[in-house]
């Protein structure tokens, strides 16, 4: 009797359907077909056990799985529970008029049990654009699936209670969650507070700027100057994640496999911090199965690169294609994967390899000539591609021991979204750019128009810092976005000056 299952399979952060057709003949044996992987192929022995401790008997029967389309490569230890039901229903043990109109599928422990797998929401996505009833999987993954209008979820614990679901003989409970409820329960859940940083108004001002307009960052300055501090509050002055947003991070962070039990929606801007010894494969995604790397990982969110010199040169070149067109595209030779990484950058360096360069009341014991070289590991057309550079102090301990807090993110936020607001409905007729820093060239020329005497100013700081054209057009955004959140309608030269000084590292005086 032939039966077919439906799963489905992961391809870059969306799924596609796939289908298992199971018979079962004369003769003996087990085999999978349709491009299986070692692990899909494990699965005969996991569902074998699977069967003797639920309660089922072992086929003595020669069962043979489909896994349609054949041509697409089937990866991972999901598809356990989908051709498990097929095998039940090809020899009459579970009622096979139903298992069509639901997506099955999880990971099968010896025992029976249902372990957690990835990507369950495109794979929920999926079952609904199908118009699948329901979608049976994990009860750990249930929560995350749920998000899913229009869409049956239910989490089941073991085989049995799958069996039991389908021949009508037990219930699952269904899963159901509030999607803009839980978005909205935990959209302003942030951990870190700019309120509790002392000291560094300049470099939060910068960090305003940033946020104001998407801008890229870059902080300079010694150990223990509060450079990671300052960072890892980021995400609590940019503007909140729109329901649209939140579920495309989500579903990037669900193939990753980084969802927990209890997660649904991720509702805050993700920030990302891998360590600098990271490949440029775990940094920008692919590998043999391809994933999704931590730019991706960061989409809608930050991205923070600390010691950045410390980072392979390799590794930080990459960054420079998807800094740009904010996403990335891993190619192989059977299939072109696509992932968003539309990041904010934000990295810290010390300014020299002793971390003193230009301290206040310590002096740097490099030799000669390696400031520069240290700051040379960081190549100028990535450092082109940041639009702010903040020279990062020590804080004097009187601030230290001042008493009260200081302004707090939601403040700070508030000027931000005023900004943000400009900047939507400036650029309304425009898809795809939100904010001042993802202007193409024409939309800053339209809307960077500079005067006569801010011409002059620009003009004079070209010659003087050498910058190039990128830097030229960055420098304007960044103006504009000062001028958003002056709420002035014209680049004035004041917002032109406080641009330029934030562009540190094209000074002649660093390295020397």
């Amino acid at each position: 009797m032939l039966v077919k299952t439906y799963g489905s399979a992961i391809i870059g952060v969306g799924a596609v359907t796939v289908t298992a057709e199971v018979t079962a003949g004369p003769g003996a044996g087990f085999s999978i077909v349709g491009l299986p992987d070692s692990a899909v192929k494990e699965s005969g022995q996991r569902i074998s056990s699977a069967f003797l401790e639920s309660g089922f008997k072992v086929p003595n029967q020669n069962v043979i799985v489909n896994l349609a389309p054949a041509d697409l490569k089937k990866e991972g230890t999901a598809y356990d529970l989908t051709i498990a039901l097929g095998i039940l229903g090809s020899m009459g043990m579970v009622k096979s008029d139903e298992l069509d109109r639901y997506v099955i599928m999880g990971e099968l422990g010896l025992d029976g049990t249902l372990r957690p797998i990835k990507g369950v929401l495109p794979i929920a996505i999926e079952a609904r654009r199908r118009q699948c009833k329901g979608i049976v999987i994990p009860a750990a993954n249930a929560r995350e699936a749920a998000i899913v209008n229009n869409l049956e979820v239910y989490g089941a614990e073991n085989l049995r209670q799958v069996a039991d679901f389908f021949n009508g003989e037990g219930t699952i409970e269904q899963t159901v969650v509030d999607t803009r409820a839980e978005f909205a329960r935990s959209l302003n859940s942030y951990e870190y507070d700019f309120a509790d940083v002392k000291g560094q108004e300049t470099v939060k001002r910068c960090l305003e700027i940033a946020a104001a307009g998407g801008h890229n960052a870059i902080m300079i300055g010694p150990p223990g100057s509060g450079k990671t501090m300052l960072a890892k509050r980021m995400p609590g002055i940019l503007p909140p994640l729109t329901l649209s947003e939140s579920l495309e991070t989500t579903q990037i962070h669900s193939v990753a496999g980084l969802m927990r039990k209890e997660d649904s929606l991720i509702a805050v801007r993700p920030f990302r911090a891998p360590h600098h010894t990271i490949s440029d494969v775990a940094l920008v995604g692919g590998g043999a199965n391809p994933k999704p790397g931590e730019i991706s990982l960061a989409h809608n969110g930050v991205l923070f690169l600390d010691e950045l010199p410390e980072f392979k040169r390799t590794v930080l070149e990459v960054l420079r294609q998807p800094m740009e067109e904010r996403r990335v595209t891993i190619s192989r030779a059977k299939m072109t994967i696509e992932y968003p990484a539309s990041f904010m950058l934000i990295a810290a360096m010390n300014p020299c390899p002793c971390g003193y360069y230009n301290h206040p009341t310590v002096e740097c014991t490099c030799p000669a000539g390696a400031v520069k070289r240290y700051l040379n590991k960081v190549s100028g057309p990535l450092m082109d591609r940041i639009d702010l550079h903040i020279e990062v102090t020590p804080v004097p301990v009187s601030q230290l021991n001042q008493e009260g807090r200081a302004e707090s993110s939601a403040a700070i936020r508030e000027r931000v979204l005023a900004a943000r607001a400009i900047q939507t409905a400036r650029f309304q007729g425009h898809p795809g750019v939100h904010c001042n820093a993802q202007m193409t060239s024409k939309l800053t020329r339209e809307h960077c128009a500079l005067t006569d005497e801010c011409r002059a100013i620009m003009e004079q700081a070209m010659n003087r810092l050498g910058l190039s054209a990128r830097a030229y057009d960055r420098i304007l955004r960044v103006s504009r976005t000062i001028a958003d959140l002056d709420g002035s309608p014209d680049i004035r030269p004041y917002h032109l000056q406080e641009a330029i000084t934030y562009r540190s590292l094209d000074r002649d005086s660093w390295g020397k």
